[in-house]
């Protein structure tokens, strides 16, 4: 959390992916198939994503959208 809000870029991209979900209303892989990939990413089912992890992904999702409005 603390790096979403030393990053305001990353606390807005990360509002942007939490409105794109709700509305195209996803569904949200099972269980299972969550405990397999903390397993496969980071050696634990259990396992939590550390926070680089998380900004690291807005960052890329923010460069995506970027470069994704420049080619439309």
């Amino acid at each position: 959390m603390r790096t979403l809000l030393s990053e305001p870029t990353l606390l807005r991209e990360a509002c942007r992916m939490a409105l794109a979900v709700r509305r195209r209303r996803c569904v949200f892989p099972s269980s299972s198939y969550l405990r397999w990939r903390a397993e496969t990413a980071y050696g634990s089912p259990s396992a939590e994503a550390p926070t680089d992890d998380l900004a690291g992904f807005l960052r890329w999702r923010r460069r995506m959208r970027v470069v994704g409005s420049w080619a439309r």
